[in-house]
């Protein structure tokens, strides 16, 4: 529902979840194209998405409505996503079990079609497919942080 106005500004969807039980936090975590995300955008994300979810009234009860940005040590939910940031460390956890495990972290090798390539820990080379990805994310490590340094300066 928000996704159509959230690229008629300019930004992608990352991610929508929904947590709490007596007090609920919906939160859009959002980003521009080339990655980046301000303080302003999120103030300006959160007033569109405020508005089109009072008009269209989807969650019953209350919540507190919650706009982020990804952050260094991002979610990984689109293909894109892995393509993105090969060469970088992650933790990626599967619905079902390949090769006898659910939890992987490794280096992000990119994709072949729509299988996420990871170079475990150990060496071993891993073919996760994408359908079957539960949660992923980048892990905060010295080169991720130098990378997103150097992003932000230019």
């Amino acid at each position: 529902m928000i996704t159509p106005s959230l690229e008629d500004m300019g930004y992608e969807l990352v991610r929508i979840t929904m947590t709490g039980n007596e007090k609920k936090i919906l939160q859009v975590m959002a980003e521009r194209p080339d990655g980046t995300m301000t303080i302003e955008g999120c103030t300006e994300v959160s007033r569109m998405v405020s508005a089109l979810l009072d008009v269209e009234d989807p969650i019953s009860g209350a919540y507190d409505l919650e706009v982020s940005s990804p952050g260094i040590d991002r979610p990984l939910t689109r293909l894109k996503d892995f393509e993105r940031w090969a060469g970088f460390e992650a933790k990626v956890e599967l619905d079902q079990a390949v090769d006898g495990k659910r939890r992987y972290r490794g280096k992000l090798l990119g994709l072949k079609d729509e299988i996420i390539l990871v170079d475990g820990d150990d060496g071993t080379r891993f073919e996760l497919p994408f359908s079957e990805i539960r949660k992923a994310k980048l892990i905060l490590t010295d080169e991720l942080i130098a990378a997103s340094t150097a992003a932000s300066k230019s």
